[in-house]
């Protein structure tokens, strides 16, 4: 069935080149009016050439919208996903994932403000954002029309996009005209690197590629020693000064990346269906994970953190996958925020050359009984004696397994 003509679509747009070309594109090729979305994401680039150049390329100043979600990234993605604990496939801080279903929130928000019929992405057909943003447009608005120009469009080698930049007047900066060495996403959580120099797992990645923290070699020989205070499982002070919690997560970069913590080097199980290597810098993420893991030690009942744990992997899974707004990961993240309710207190860490080690943790909903741990005599609330029952009751199937055993032919 034939689809009807777009008449006006809302592009996310970086002001780069492969953006700018999707831009003139999806005028030229659809004949619409476009909308143009830059996120200030805390990536680290000045925002307003993007502005400029999408005036240059004829979009009204009503039509570019540049909006500063840093705050809003932290607090309702990065903070959530963190009170879990997730890590994909035991390893991954899943900093690129988290950001993409914001971005496409944005995307359809706008979209329905200004009255367009589709919004545009510049994602590839072999990598997992595509799925990520579409899911996720989608899931917020199902008649949306979402266009995938490198799923459409001819222009699959850098020859053809700079010939097209070319023919349409699209500015074109001195280093963007040779072959990339590697390709960069980067958002105040994390940077990531792949392809190119990086696609041969084998060889070990240049320094060149690392851009969010020194090379542990180079980190003081003097440990940082450094304090975080937790309210509900998010991170609401460091060494005692509150901040917001784009703050709090910049501060925590600044340590990190002073400190070479954060670097992975991984190959990874993409969702479409092939494995990638990608190098992840996540600085102030990798202390924020340890600080509050070791947070969760003093607070959280035992059944209580396993049954977390165990759920972990499968949370994991479906922010990577791009399912954020599926009910299965709000169910998830419904318990998740459950157990943080006394999840607050304090926790000291150690940054060392990429290590971070948890040297101290207090709280005043702490579980832990110093009298009951106790090596010394005296203590009340525990009865040696009662531990015999205990464990004759939990090996009474082990025992019975036993004796079946030696019935056995």
């Amino acid at each position: 069935m034939t689809q009807p003509p777009v008449k006006k679509v809302v592009l996310a747009y970086s002001g780069g080149l492969d953006t700018s070309v999707i831009l003139k594109w999806l005028q030229t090729h659809y004949q619409a009016e476009v909308v143009t979305f830059t996120a200030d994401l805390g990536q680290g680039e000045e925002l307003e050439p993007a502005r400029r150049k999408a005036e240059l390329l004829g979009i009204r100043p009503q039509n570019i919208y540049i909006e500063d979600v840093r705050e809003e990234f932290v607090r309702d993605f990065v903070n959530p996903m963190f009170r879990m604990n997730a890590l994909y496939e035991g390893q991954y801080l899943l900093g690129t994932s988290i950001a993409r279903p914001l971005i496409a929130k944005k995307l359809i928000e706008i979209a329905e403000k200004v009255g367009a019929d589709a919004i545009a992405h510049g994602a590839t057909g072999k990598g997992n954002d595509q799925v990520r943003f579409e899911l996720t447009a989608y899931a917020l608005n199902p008649s949306i029309r979402v266009i995938a120009p490198w799923r459409e469009w001819d222009l699959l080698s850098r020859t053809k996009l700079l010939a097209f930049a070319e023919a349409n007047q699209i500015p074109i900066a001195k280093d963007k005209r040779g072959e990339a060495p590697f390709s960069v996403d980067a958002n105040l959580l994390h940077s990531s690197s792949e392809g190119k120099v990086l696609e041969d797992p084998a060889i070990e990645a240049p320094e060149l590629v690392y851009m969010r923290t020194i090379a542990p070699e180079d980190a003081p020989d003097k440990a940082t020693i450094i304090s975080i205070d937790f309210e509900k499982g998010d991170a609401i002070a460091i060494d005692g000064v509150a901040l917001s919690p784009a703050m709090a997560l910049t501060r925590l970069n600044e340590l990190g990346k002073a400190n070479g913590i954060g670097r992975l080097d991984l190959v990874e199980n993409r969702f479409v269906g092939m494995k990638s290597r990608g190098i992840y810098e996540t600085p102030g993420g990798t202390i924020l994970h340890v600080a509050h893991r070791g947070i969760e030690s003093l607070t959280l009942d035992r059944e209580a953190m396993h049954l977390k744990e165990s759920l972990m992997p499968r949370y994991a899974e479906l922010v990577y996958n791009g399912f954020w707004f599926a009910p299965e990961r709000e169910m998830i993240q419904a318990m998740a925020d459950k157990s943080q309710e006394m999840v607050t207190g304090r926790v000291r860490l150690k940054l060392y050359k990429g290590n971070v080690t948890v040297i101290g943790r207090e709280s005043p909903y702490s579980l832990y009984d110093q009298e009951l741990v106790t090596f010394e005599e005296g203590a009340v609330a525990y009865d040696h004696h009662d531990a015999a029952g205990f464990i004759k009751l939990n090996a009474l199937r082990l025992r019975t397994l036993a004796q079946r055993a030696k019935r056995k032919p």
